[in-house]
């Protein structure tokens, strides 16, 4: 980096070569994910795209007040305004970005440090009731090489608490005999979940009657859930059919891979696990986190309280 400060005193910087910069620093020195990487692009794009509008092409140029006219800006525009978790996220970029400018020496404050992203509204984790997680895995019976997939896809799902993520990147080697399975999350950090009888026979199925007539039909791979023509199946594919299976059990809730993950830890603490064990499952680094679910666990409470209870109301 070294060289950017030189090229600095020689000519300044412009704010494409910077962040040109920034991303090489954080897909090489940092080694982030090339999603994470693929999103800062995104983010800073509209920043600089805003940056250019403005008549901003000089690093030394941007002002603390221009960062909070660009906050506003994002939700304000005419077209596709940002929510507010998503002008957080923007901002998050811009201000690493400044922040990497200073660090280099390409500027002499950061200018972003104190921009307060816009209050996001609680939201607490849509999970569904076991009986509609026993609908929807029960959608998924029957014998073809499909269905025998996708029960043992939802089963690990709901089993483990995984992000979908997590799941379509497992190899079958990631499948332990002692009925555990070993999850790669956030940060390359690896965790080994249990697995349960029910999703240890839906994978044991799996493995032995549909995996080997989808692996013949595409190249040699380790992968352990695959697709109709034998690669690795997609998050989106994932997806799709997890959609498919809530169509056909006639859920009338929306149902996402990641609600799933939320009916897992929810139904967890509602049965009385330990709020951090559920942590070390679900692969937060803070509790906090995991404390949301608590949250809804005491909402149900309260609601089957109000109802039951003669003198609740």
């Amino acid at each position: 980096m070294a060289a950017a400060s030189v090229a600095l005193e020689n000519k300044p910087m412009s704010v494409g070569a910077a962040v040109d910069s920034y991303l090489r620093h954080v897909s090489i020195e940092r080694g982030l994910a090339a999603n994470t990487v693929a999103a800062y692009r995104r983010d800073l794009g509209i920043y600089t795209a805003w940056l250019d509008a403005n008549g901003l092409t000089a690093l030394g140029a941007v002002s603390a007040a221009n960062i909070s006219e660009f906050v506003r800006s994002l939700g304000s525009r005419e077209e596709s305004p940002l929510t507010a978790s998503s002008i957080a996220r923007v901002l998050s970029s811009v201000r690493g970005f400044h922040r990497f400018l200073l660090e280099e020496s390409l500027v002499d404050t950061d200018v972003a440090h104190d921009t307060k992203p816009p209050k996001l509204a609680s939201r607490l984790p849509k999970a569904i009731t076991i009986d509609e997680v026993g609908a929807l895995l029960a959608a998924t019976d029957g014998d073809s090489v499909q269905q025998v997939r996708d029960k043992a896809l939802l089963e690990l799902l709901y089993a483990t608490g995984a992000r979908v993520s997590e799941v379509v990147n497992l190899n079958v080697d990631d499948v332990f005999e002692e009925d555990v399975v070993r999850l790669t999350g956030k940060g390359d950090k690896q965790r080994i979940v249990p697995l349960g009888s029910y999703a240890r026979a839906a994978i044991d199925s799996y493995l032995v009657r549909a995996r080997p007539l989808l692996s013949v039909r595409g190249s040699a791979t380790p992968a352990l859930f695959l697709g109709l023509r034998g690669a690795r199946v997609s998050r989106q594919n994932a997806w799709l059919i997890i959609k498919a299976a809530a169509e056909r059990a006639e859920l009338t809730v929306d149902v996402s891979p990641h609600t799933l993950r939320h009916s897992f830890a929810t139904h967890l603490l509602a049965g009385g696990a330990d709020v951090r064990v559920v942590q070390e499952l679900l692969g937060h680094s803070s509790v906090a986190t995991t404390q949301i679910y608590t949250l809804v666990t005491a909402d149900t409470l309260r609601d089957m309280y109000t109802t039951a209870h003669p003198r609740a109301r």
